[in-house]
């Protein structure tokens, strides 16, 4: 069974935060994974079967109607269980009551294919964010 909740700012949840540091920093080897946007994110933390699983993030961008959806995580133990599918999903109605028209986010280039199962194209050159090459991704809503 998968349940979750959406809450505002980083520090209304642990579990989001330790998501987060096992799969970037710990996995991924991402340094500096947390910034001063946390705070002002929704956050969405997913249990499947009664453990924490799952974690993302979203905030408006600076163009109106237009929400940024990121650090999308999936723990490894429960990947291959649509929870990536899931989290991308519930932030995307968020955003829609939010107001938004439009979302957009950095893939790294190894999920670009996740994410145009779900809508997303794919816009402009990959870059580097810090050792990882990614690409911008574009969805209407």
């Amino acid at each position: 069974m998968i349940r979750s909740r959406i809450v505002r700012g980083i520090a209304q949840t642990e579990i989001v935060r330790d998501i987060r540091l096992a799969v970037f920093s710990d996995e991924q080897g991402f340094t500096d994974e947390f910034d001063e946007s946390d705070e002002h994110c929704w956050h969405i933390e997913v249990w499947f079967d009664n453990q924490p699983s799952a974690a993302g993030r979203m905030f408006e961008s600076d163009v109106k109607g237009i929400y940024t959806i990121g650090r999308i995580a999936v723990l490894p133990q429960f990947r291959h269980q649509s929870l990536g599918s899931y989290v991308m999903t519930s932030l995307e109605d968020h955003a829609r009551r939010c107001g938004a028209h439009g979302i957009i986010l950095s893939a790294q280039c190894h999920a670009e294919g996740f994410y145009q199962k779900l809508g997303y194209i794919s816009q402009g050159d990959v870059y580097m964010d810090q050792h990882c090459p990614h690409i911008e991704m574009f969805k209407s809503l």
